[in-house]
């Protein structure tokens, strides 16, 4: 079952309405899908078409835990999530003679600070599935709400790689040299990129919103000095229709 299966069949159980108590033990959750335009892999200079999804979690309640409920400020911890579509040469002729990177699921969480009008964040990821390797993401916002329906935030982000996450990424073997129009490369870890984040969303009512997301990176050090990237320009652009999602138990 692929990625996009399971986004569109998560989508599908978030149309059903499922009831629970607001008081009592449950979860509430914010669930999207919609289209994305991203580079064809890191480095590359063609963007593609494809499907993206979004999880915000709203509230949970199970006896004595809690979390989530309104927007809080000051020091908290937080989740983190990413997942990164597969690299095969078949699919990009310039490619040819490298081996496939299969796809990966990062998983980890860090701090956030928050106050009226901006956040903070620093996370730090491994990948479980796929690459194997670590990250570590800092970034903020500066947020403003005209309405009661819109919210605008933007602000900086950067991204630190591991070697393997860099060698994974952006480096070329020996092997691969051999096969392909590339030279042997070997890259370390560092900074891979640094960028622009901004986002707007449209509270529709209660249950429904949309979220339009542009966010730019420029790659750094030797992801920007590999024999693989074509552009250290990167931008991805998306829009996602939210469904907000309520589970009782």
């Amino acid at each position: 079952m692929t990625f996009r299966t399971i986004l569109v069949m998560t989508a599908l159980i978030a149309s059903q309405p499922v009831l629970a108590q607001d008081g009592g033990n449950g979860i509430s959750f914010h669930f999207g899908l919609g289209p994305e335009s991203s580079p064809e892999y890191f480095g590359s200079d063609d963007n593609e078409l494809g499907v993206t999804g979004s999880f915000k979690l709203e509230r949970l309640q199970f006896g004595g835990l809690s979390l989530g409920g309104e927007d809080r400020t000051g020091f908290g911890f937080g989740g983190s999530v990413r997942f990164i579509s597969e690299r095969s040469a078949d699919d990009y002729a310039e490619l040819t003679g490298l081996e496939d990177i299969d796809p990966s699921l990062e998983l980890g969480g860090g701090l956030r600070f928050a106050q009226p009008g901006y956040k903070l964040f620093a996370d730090v990821r491994y990948g479980v599935v796929g690459h194997e390797s670590l990250v570590a993401e800092i970034g903020g916002d500066i947020i403003y709400r005209p309405t009661d329906q819109i919210t605008i935030a933007a602000g900086p982000r950067v991204l630190w790689g591991s070697d393997d996450y860099a060698q994974t990424y952006f480096g070329v073997s020996d092997v691969e040299a051999g096969a392909s129009a590339f030279d042997a490369y070997d890259a370390g870890s560092g900074i891979i990129s640094q960028g622009l984040k901004a986002e707007a969303t449209y509270q529709i009512n209660d249950d429904w919103g949309l979220i339009g997301t542009v966010q730019y990176d420029q790659l750094r050090d030797d992801a920007a000095n590999s024999p693989i990237t074509q552009s250290e320009d990167q931008v991805t652009g998306s829009i996602v229709l939210t469904r907000r999602v309520t589970f009782g138990f």
